[in-house]
């Protein structure tokens, strides 16, 4: 490739190179994103997702589950492409696609000698984990990116030292921990990291640094404020998991988080994964290296708060994603001569449980038992309950629907027509905006999910009748239909899409 018009012929050159290596990795990368747009707008949405779309409808500064940044994706998203499923899901592969490109970057200007940043984009990429999380919306999309982002900034710190990329970080950070709490762990991390390593201890008497951190705390202000006018709600709903202590199920609960980040990454890639968080944690260890403790600093306390975790209860597989950004960097610094013989299966076996995912999520046409179909019991079912609550709705001519579970109410909320309003009585709704509903003395369609038999608050005043109608056996889920008449019921009215 020839560069013309450029003045330092070794720039030219250098741009030259610079685009003969990127572009074949750029043109896999958009054709990644091209299907991961195409499934993020076929496939049903998650109930959380509907969730999180409720949210993208009443805009705050906290919620009861999480900060804010996944509500505003969404409404960017929707503002977008409309009230479906791509709308909701639209920031989502093109954030991954240039957080990729950010995390290339950075393993490039850690490890310039070799600069394996292709390496780290595509093993993170290939696992199931990033390619599950590149097609729904959920608070660790923007977390994973602004955390990247944040990686990002701090390896241009350290190649160039240019004080300045301190409010980069701190802008990066913030709105990590705007998008879920557990983004505190890259402050700690970064804290940890500038204590351990001696030629960094400097820029603790750095305004810059200082300047990067008030950024961060600032863009994070709101959701202290939202959580001081709602009882501290959100911030004792996550920090009272700390407290969950079943030592006589740690053994079941540290094989469930071991087991689960093997599937999650695929196995061959867990190997690499983890060899690169072995290497960084002793390579700060013995040399204090700065790449390389930054690396442990992203990866070690995570691991520690995880493992911790897992003594008390189950941790979910979402969670370490955080440290699946560092990992892949240090994976890619690994000896080649050592490690090169596990890349490339491990990427094609990634890739290809990866594109199976796709296609079932798409088309449910994997014949897998519905206990072996994690897909299936999240995103079926969901289709067949609103064509029975809509039938049944018109037949007794019910004014509302509600459920007992937030998840059924939202997808309820995403599926049904607007003349069909959906309600909500969870406690959860009450931290919304969402508008209040009277309902005292109408009959709506009340959808319990599971096995119950019955539907309660009968003998609390919420219902004066309530009537079973029908049931519902979808192979992944149990419904049943109840014809209610409100009472003292507190309600919020759910947004609809058409």
């Amino acid at each position: 490739m020839e560069l013309r018009r450029i003045g330092n012929p070794r720039l030219g050159a250098a741009l030259s190179l610079v685009l003969e290596r990127r572009w074949p990795a750029l043109a896999c990368l958009a054709g990644l994103t091209l299907i991961r747009l195409a499934v993020a707008a076929i496939a049903p949405l998650a109930p959380d997702e509907a969730y999180y779309w409720v949210f993208s409808h009443a805009l705050a500064p906290g919620y009861l589950d999480h900060p804010p940044m996944v509500a505003l994706w969404i409404r960017a998203g929707t503002l977008l492409a409309g009230q479906t499923a791509l709308g909701v899901r639209l920031l989502g592969p093109l954030s991954v696609a240039l957080g990729s490109i950010l995390l290339a970057d950075a393993t490039d200007r850690l490890f310039p000698d070799r600069q394996p940043g292709i390496i780290a984009a595509a093993l993170l990429n290939a696992t199931l984990l990033l390619g599950i999380g590149a097609v729904i919306m959920t608070p660790d999309t923007p977390l994973l990116f602004f955390w990247t982002a944040a990686l990002w900034a701090t390896a241009r710190l350290l190649d160039g030292g240019r004080p300045a990329w301190w409010l980069a970080i701190g802008l990066f950070s913030g709105c990590a921990l705007v998008s879920k709490y557990t983004a505190a762990l890259f402050w700690i991390g970064i804290g940890l990291w500038l204590c351990w390593v001696p030629a960094l201890r400097h820029w603790w008497r750095s305004a810059w640094l200082w300047a990067g951190t008030a950024l961060g705390g600032a863009i994070f202000l709101p959701v202290v404020w939202w959580n001081a006018m709602h009882g501290w709600a959100s911030f004792l709903r996550q920090g009272g998991r700390v407290a969950d202590w079943q030592p006589a199920r740690a053994v079941q609960f540290l094989g469930e988080l071991v087991g689960g980040q093997f599937g999650l990454a695929t196995p061959l890639l867990f190997v690499l994964l983890a060899a690169g968080g072995a290497a960084s944690a002793r390579r700060a260890w013995c040399a204090r290296t700065e790449g390389w403790s930054l690396l442990a600093a992203l990866i070690l306390p995570g691991t520690a708060v995880f493992v911790q975790h897992a003594l008390g209860d189950r941790v979910q597989g979402n969670w370490p994603a955080i440290l699946y950004p560092a990992a892949a960097v240090a994976a890619a610094g690994l000896d080649p001569r050592r490690w090169d013989r596990w890349l490339r299966p491990g990427l094609v076996t990634g890739l290809v449980v990866t594109g199976v995912v796709y296609l079932q999520a798409m088309t449910f046409a994997l014949p897998l038992p519905p206990r072996l179909d994690p897909i299936v019991r999240q995103l079926g079912g969901w289709q067949t309950l609103a064509r029975q609550v809509e039938g049944e709705s018109t037949r007794i001519g019910a004014a509302f629907v509600t459920a007992d579970r937030y998840s059924a109410a939202a997808e309820l909320a995403w599926m049904l027509p607007r003349a069909l309003p959906v309600v909500a009585a969870d406690p959860r709704w009450t931290f919304t905006t969402l508008p209040r509903v009277a309902l005292a003395g109408r009959t709506g369609v009340l959808v319990g999910v599971g096995r119950a038999a019955d539907w309660g608050g009968a003998d609390t005043g919420e219902w004066t009748s309530i009537e079973q109608l029908t049931r519902i056996a979808e192979p992944d889920a149990q419904f049943s239909l109840w014809r209610g008449t409100a009472g003292d019921v507190a309600a919020r009215r759910l947004p609809a899409r058409r």
